[in-house]
């Protein structure tokens, strides 16, 4: 996948304008007024944020952008304006007398939110026709228009906007808010996180509920399309006329999720508008999400970012850390396409030369390799007191980086019997010295048609060799 030129795109974003403020300081005493910690304020930054964040994002991957959206006649409006125009970001600001411009005022010290104070008044009721015959006028030059809900009124009849733009036949992508999504039928996309969708739809049990949901919104709502964003379990799209196709995680540290659903949409939003797929356009989102939030204090990303980021992924852009339920979706999918896919498991708990070379080994016995994981309990219980030094989350992230692993899943189980008899794979590889007829789950592969193969570690490696070496040099140091 190659980056198109996200310079030749042109956004149209409406939405809920916010100023983020952060006044910043130390704390050494207690007030004797209260019992509260007294700030000594250091320093004071304003950010863009709702709407006017997701313009910086979309700014910020090249395109052309302009905000539309509602605010007072204040000075933080014109504070906002001032940050925006120095991203270029055209601003169509319709300021309503006797309003303020929403105002979030985070109090900090040490990298911590103490308190948040939120100055803001909804504005629902207000009048917004010379928005909407703002919008008329600029939709016609724009490739896609953004709606970025923050439910704080500037969209409280999104059916205006959206149909004005189907009209003039540009697709709208919707970031939503809010108990119903009944406003926003007939948009091209929307972007619920799975509280909004739950907020909608009610409590999913498991992951054939939470499918069937996701599909029944988007077909009551007319959608094209609903993307599905997921936080740890990365991100799931639904398409009329298609199977869920569904994008983990790709993150291997999180340090800061803030943003990351704007970086989500912008992302959409500029690879939507240059003619990219919408299944490539979220593998793209996926990782921009997945850079953004390795980052602390940040919340947008640059094409050259995105292209590191894309250049170190695997020939298959939908791998990476699963739930069971995901993961036999997954197998399912790509066994209608006759993918052959090989499954191994262990413990992992440190990877060495070994691992690498049998798992590389074992992935070129077929088109997809599934590795599953031991838990922390598991790898306690095989390995003793001690054990693992890495956590599963770890272990799971560094074999989802290697280029031969497509899928990794965890079980917690002492062995994979039953995950292997659900899952069955064409081909089940097992590391060692052990007899086919002994290997947890080769019973019911061969049941179904399947194939069991021994492949042998590297002589001379392994987890508890390196340990034990470790263990003895620091005897020797002391």
């Amino acid at each position: 996948m190659i980056l198109p030129d996200f310079s030749q795109a042109k956004i149209l974003i409406v939405g809920d304008l916010m100023l983020d403020r952060y006044w910043s300081g130390g704390t050494g005493r207690i007030s004797p007024e209260a019992p509260v910690p007294v700030v000594n304020i250091r320093e004071s930054e304003d950010r863009p944020g709702g709407a006017a964040n997701v313009a910086i994002n979309v700014a910020t991957l090249g395109a052309s952008v302009r905000l539309m959206g509602l605010c007072g006649r204040d000075e933080n409006a014109e504070i906002l304006k001032s940050r925006l125009a120095s991203f270029d970001i055209d601003c169509d600001f319709f300021a309503i007398e006797g309003q303020d411009t929403i105002t979030k005022l985070r109090v900090m010290s040490r990298n911590q939110q103490l308190l948040r104070l939120d100055f803001e008044k909804s504005f629902a009721d207000d009048d917004k026709s010379a928005l909407y015959s703002a919008f008329e006028t600029a939709v016609q030059e724009a490739d896609l228009v953004v709606l970025s809900d923050y439910n704080k009124g500037c969209l409280s009849d999104p059916q205006v906007l959206i149909q004005l733009a189907r009209q003039h036949g540009k697709p709208i992508l919707v970031d939503p808010k809010g108990s119903s999504f009944d406003k926003y039928r007939q948009a091209t996309l929307i972007t619920p996180n799975m509280a909004e969708l739950a907020g909608v739809m009610g409590e999913a049990g498991d992951e054939q509920t939470l499918i069937a949901q996701a599909e029944a919104c988007r077909d009551a709502l007319e959608l094209p399309a609903l993307l599905l964003t997921r936080s740890e379990q990365g991100m799931t799209l639904f398409e009329s006329g298609k199977e869920a196709f569904h994008l983990p995680a790709k993150a291997k540290e999180v340090y800061d999720v803030t943003g990351a659903g704007d970086t989500v949409v912008s992302t959409l939003a500029v690879c939507m508008a240059t003619g990219v797929a919408l299944s490539d356009a979220c593998v793209l989102a996926n990782l921009a999400a997945s850079v953004v939030v390795g980052k602390l204090g940040t919340s947008t990303v640059s094409t050259t970012e995105l292209a590191v980021a894309l250049g170190h992924q695997s020939t298959h852009l939908d791998g990476g850390v699963m739930t069971e339920e995901q993961l036999a979706l997954a197998l399912e999918q790509a066994h209608k396409r006759g993918e052959k896919v090989v499954m191994t498991n262990g413990c992992f708990d440190i990877l060495h030369a070994g691992h690498v070379s049998y798992l590389d080994a074992a992935g070129a016995l077929g088109d997809r390799l599934i590795v599953a994981v031991n838990t922390d309990e598991s790898v306690s219980r095989l390995k003793g007191p001690g054990r693992p030094v890495n956590s599963v989350q770890r272990r799971m992230a560094v074999l989802a980086g290697l280029s031969s692993v497509d899928w990794v899943v965890p079980f917690s189980e002492d062995t994979p019997q039953r995950l292997i008899a659900r899952l069955l794979p064409d081909v089940l590889v097992k590391g060692g010295d052990y007899r086919v007829e002994d290997i947890a789950g080769g019973r019911e592969v061969l049941a179904n048609g399947g194939e069991v193969k021994v492949l042998h570690f590297e002589e001379g490696v392994s987890t508890t060799g390196i340990i034990e070496r470790i263990v003895q040099n620091q005897h020797k140091e002391a």
